[in-house]
């Protein structure tokens, strides 16, 4: 089975924090690109109540054998004890940047 491409997306608790994650998953070669999208407004349920926070996207470019090591650099570079690691796939787009992921992520 050849491998996909997919998008990875994961939450930081701070800009720091989010940069920290992508130095490791770019340094790494396993993400070809990651977009920041700061101050993003999370509400989510944890140990029984509702939370509210302010948080970092991160959008992860990736492909599907990378997977379980961008979830391994993302629990280690993290201040959570659950990260969010959301893998969905990518069915099209451009074609060059696509051709251009393929040869990034190694």
């Amino acid at each position: 089975m050849s491998e996909e491409n997919i998008v990875v997306l994961s939450t930081a608790s701070s800009l720091e924090e989010a940069e920290k994650i992508t130095k490791a998953l770019l340094e790494a070669r396993k993400a070809a690109c990651v977009n920041i999208v700061p101050k993003i407004l999370s509400r989510y349920w944890w140990q029984g109540k509702i939370e509210h926070d302010e948080e970092i996207l991160l959008i992860i470019k990736t492909k599907t054998g990378a997977l379980d090591e961008i979830t391994t650099l993302i629990k280690q570079n993290h201040s959570y004890d659950t990260p969010e690691v959301i893998a969905l796939p990518i069915t099209g787009g451009s074609e060059r940047y696509l051709e251009w992921l393929d040869k990034e992520v190694k």
